[in-house]
């Protein structure tokens, strides 16, 4: 049985194998949400230090967000997040 780059059936070849871009999207919005909704518990918690490592990890999430949708824009296409 060869070993190929994608499993059978799936989208993408060798050369160009399919993009995990959707499911990198998902990932950021969801670390971006839970990491405010974090970071504003932790500051009415009285507590800045912890606070602000969630406030970090939003801004990370948020560039990540921006640097996924630009390379869907460049791969063109419908941007539909089932595709």
């Amino acid at each position: 049985m060869p070993i190929d780059a994608q499993p059978p059936g799936r989208r993408g070849t060798v050369g160009h194998p399919y993009s995990p871009l959707n499911l990198r999207l998902v990932l950021a919005t969801f670390g971006l949400v839970t990491s405010v909704v974090f970071a504003v518990l932790l500051f009415r918690a009285d507590l800045p230090l912890p606070a602000w490592l969630f406030v970090f990890l939003a801004a990370v999430a948020a560039v990540d967000l921006v640097v996924i949708q630009r390379r869907r824009h460049a791969r063109g296409g419908h941007h539909s997040l089932f595709e």
